[in-house]
């Protein structure tokens, strides 16, 4: 195709010397063949894993449904439709989820579920900034993997369709399984460079993440950070999940590590990172989901905004998550939740919120419903508790939006 795009059943495929030239360049590894995709060692929730044999429509509605079982009681437990009443619905948004593979049957899942579930239709893009992503079935293409991130881009996109029902939801889709460890992650900066310089996106959610521990060095971590640092200077808000391993994570080699370690990109300073409770109901949820991750970077230092808590932490490391959302689907439930209360913010504000963090670490917003009970130890590893005020595991809590959009708003202006 060259330099130029295709549109195609709601997708938009960008040429490959497009979105790679004049991006910045990623870390010095060689990365696998977009054609072809292995498994290797990425874990997902059991709700994206749900999705392994789902090849329909109706079968990937049905999956939705079972996964996200009552959805519509988040939009009471969060207190978003005070919000709603006032014309405050995530209009003039768009929120991004990035994924490896996405579902090209995006479009037509999510309508279906919401005509079924009694929820307004979504506005749904599909960008392929990288090249051409295959098909679940295509060859050298792992089916299993490609159908469960399938999964996950179903559940992400629903997540925010469900507190932010007027935004623009787009799925940035690579070509190349993200995995354990560098697999995959130069190909998603690469598409985070490409909405950046394509004003694609206000807010980007990542349901995903590997060890810090699974890199070959610091170095490696690090050099991600450009496009996310550039898409933050663009006023870019990133949402991540914290982990669902509690305080440890999967090896790339398989089986778990035995310490503690932290799940990058939730550990990284250039995003907001969100941890789970357990699941809402009539309100927000103040205990912990017991496998929630959370701890402290062994990369990162503490940066400026978090100064206010060292007394806390007691480290003078970034500590993670900032807040939490229902994560019984796994936290990659929580990070969509968050980014789209984030875009009933920046509807609020008139425009993009950039980094929140500093704002959050004020310990002065309003609507912060503090979580104050349980921990996440987990396989034998001894994690962090959930206290009054904040704490390591929760961050400052979870949220009613209600009365939590308008102090963030107030507080970025």
């Amino acid at each position: 195709m060259g330099r130029g795009s295709v549109k195609s059943a709601g997708v938009l495929v960008v040429g490959a010397a497009l979105a790679l030239g004049g991006v910045a360049a990623a870390p010095a590894v060689a990365a696998p063949a977009p054609d072809h995709v292995t498994s290797r060692h990425h874990t997902f929730s059991s709700a994206a894993a749900s999705f392994v044999g789902a090849d329909s429509v109706t079968q990937k509605v049905q999956r939705l449904e079972t996964a996200l079982a009552a959805l519509p009681r988040l939009a009471t437990a969060y207190d978003v439709k005070p919000l709603w009443d006032k014309g405050n619905n995530g209009a003039g948004i768009t929120v991004a989820t990035l994924v490896s593979f996405g579902d090209k049957d995006i479009k037509s899942v999510i309508d279906s579920y919401d005509q079924r579930n009694g929820l307004p239709a979504a506005d749904v893009q599909i960008l392929e900034p990288v090249g051409h992503v295959p098909g679940c079935h295509d060859a050298g293409v792992d089916t299993a993997t490609c159908q469960s991130w399938g999964g996950e881009t179903d559940l992400d996109v629903e997540m925010i369709h469900t507190l932010a029902p007027g935004a623009k939801i787009v799925v940035i889709a690579t070509p190349v399984a993200e995995t354990e460890g560098i697999d995959g992650l130069p190909e998603m900066m690469r598409a985070v460079d490409y909405a950046t310089a394509n004003k694609s996106a206000d807010i980007i959610s990542m349901s995903f993440g590997t060890a810090e521990d699974n890199f070959d060095s610091n170095a490696q971590i690090t050099g991600l950070d450009p496009a996310l640092q550039r898409a933050s200077a663009a006023g870019i808000t990133f949402t991540a999940s914290s982990g669902d391993s509690g305080a440890t994570n999967h090896k790339k080699a398989g089986g778990y590590f035995s310490t503690r370690t932290a799940s990058w990109p939730a550990s990284d300073p250039n995003v907001t990172a969100v941890g789970g409770t357990n699941s809402v109901s009539g309100k927000p949820n103040t205990t912990l989901w017991p496998d929630s991750g959370g701890g402290l970077s062994k990369v990162y230092n503490r940066p400026a905004w978090q100064d206010s808590v060292s007394t806390i932490t007691k480290s003078t490391k970034r500590s993670f998550p900032d807040i939490t959302m229902e994560g019984t689907s796994g936290t990659s439930e929580s990070s969509p939740l968050f980014a789209a209360v984030l875009a009933l913010a920046a509807q609020a504000k008139g425009g993009r919120l950039g980094q929140v963090n500093p704002a959050l670490y004020s310990g002065k917003l309003a609507g912060i419903v503090d979580v104050t009970s349980g921990n996440n130890s987990f396989n034998g590893v001894t994690g962090y508790a959930a206290g009054k005020g904040f704490d390591i595991v929760s961050g400052w809590g979870t949220i009613d939006a209600a009365k939590f959009v308008p102090s963030l708003v107030a507080a970025l202006r």
